[in-house]
């Protein structure tokens, strides 16, 4: 062989030797190309599966069981699918929907829908009533009842359930027992400054309140060198002027406006006497701590367990037909007459009231109008007048109606 033929000989086979080595030297060099994942498509069951009235669940839900499997109950006509078919269609997406075999987000719970609707279609009993609820909601509903309208909300914690209520409760709890004890002090301030009679609503205690309220306030006149001489304020202890030893007059009052004054310097001095006093009696009493639910409810079994032992008591004593002893008769007399009545009455009232037997009727209501007409402040002739008068008509009412002047 020629020098020639020898090297285009060799040419040859490095092209050759070139060649098969080119792909795997592009195998090292190219890095491996990643196999793509199928795409699943996304799960929409709201606009796939249609919709059918089923609020129990008994079927297939608010879906449609025939569009589950990929059937259209409008488009089959007089062919509905067969069992063979129903059967095909669900192997074909159990095995696209099992969760085995698909781990897509929602793969398992699309699984359960088309377990469901295979089951409800391959039963001819559960099949047949299906179809013929289909366009009978009145019967389903008759059958199997309506949809809930509305639902339990998630359970609480009962403990914080029952921690909450009794803050509510204790914190109404003091505010009224608080608004008790206001209430009875705005009447006795008002009594008190505006200094009323009986019959307007005053009372001994406002009295009391009254001229107490006028001692401090001429005192801190007295400190301040102030003294009223008939309708003058005049300022002691100035200094003299140019014109001589003039005293510095305020200007005289009339009737009303010096008694406008005189309120107005006498309810501060009053509200500040009145709130010094904690217990009015009767329950009427500033707030504490025992006024709280939570203390409340404490006790509650203490006072039923008392209550029910005297009321056995008192009902044994009735049997044996005893006479009323003390207790008895107190007791019966202020619930009769009421706990305000019987604190804001002197101890000689409450003596006589004890031995009246308030708790019957017509003693109460006969109490009740010789109350009335003290409070009227009528002459001990003038009552005897009127209890003629009461006695005949038959109650204090028949005197306001007649138009009888009372005092």
């Amino acid at each position: 062989m020629s020098h020639r033929s020898c090297t285009i000989f060799s040419i040859l086979l490095l092209l050759l030797i070139f060649t098969l080595l080119s792909p795997t030297q592009a195998d090292e060099t190219t890095p491996p190309t990643q196999k793509e994942e199928p795409q699943i498509k996304p799960i929409n069951p709201d606009t796939d599966w249609g919709s059918f009235y089923d609020p129990k669940n008994v079927f297939c839900g608010k879906y449609d069981c025939y569009k589950i499997l990929g059937f259209d109950y409008f488009q089959w006509g007089d062919a509905p699918p067969s069992l063979k078919e129903i059967t095909k269609s669900y192997r074909s997406l159990s095995r696209q929907w099992h969760p085995d075999k698909n781990k897509a987000k929602g793969a398992r719970e699309k699984f359960v829908v088309i377990a469901k609707a295979y089951e409800v279609l391959t039963d001819s009993t559960k099949r047949a009533e299906y179809d013929h609820f289909r366009d009978r909601p009145d019967e389903y509903f008759r059958k199997y009842g309506s949809g809930v309208l509305w639902e339990y909300a998630p359970k609480s914690d009962a403990s914080f359930v029952i921690i909450l209520f009794l803050i509510a409760g204790s914190a109404f709890t003091y505010y009224a027992q608080k608004s008790r004890w206001q209430k009875i002090a705005n009447h006795l301030i008002k009594a008190a400054v505006e200094d009323a009679s009986a019959m307007e609503g005053g009372s001994a205690e406002s009295v009391e309140i009254r001229e107490k309220a006028f001692e401090i306030l001429a005192q801190k006149k007295a400190e301040n060198g102030t003294v009223v001489d008939d309708g003058h304020e005049q300022e002691s202890g100035g200094k003299k002027g140019k014109a001589g030893d003039k005293k510095k007059k305020g200007s005289k009052l009339n009737a009303k406006e010096k008694k406008e004054k005189e309120m107005e310097e006498l309810r501060p001095i009053v509200v500040e006497l009145v709130n010094e006093i904690d217990d009015f009696g009767a329950g009427f009493r500033k707030p504490t701590m025992h006024d709280l639910l939570v203390v409340r409810m404490v006790k509650w079994p203490y006072k039923i367990t008392k209550s029910l032992l005297w009321w056995s008591k008192y009902f044994i004593r009735r049997a044996k037909k005893l006479p009323y002893n003390e207790e008895e008769r107190e007791t019966l007399t202020i619930n009769a007459v009421g706990e305000v009545a019987w604190v804001a009455a002197s101890d000689d009232d409450r003596q006589k009231m004890l031995t009246m037997d308030l708790w019957i009727m017509d003693n109460l209501i006969a109490w009740k109008e010789e109350q009335e007409m003290n409070q009227l402040g009528l002459s001990a002739t003038r009552k005897k007048q009127l209890k003629k008068y009461i006695k005949k008509k038959g109650g204090l009412d028949a005197v306001y109606d007649d138009g009888i002047k009372l005092d």
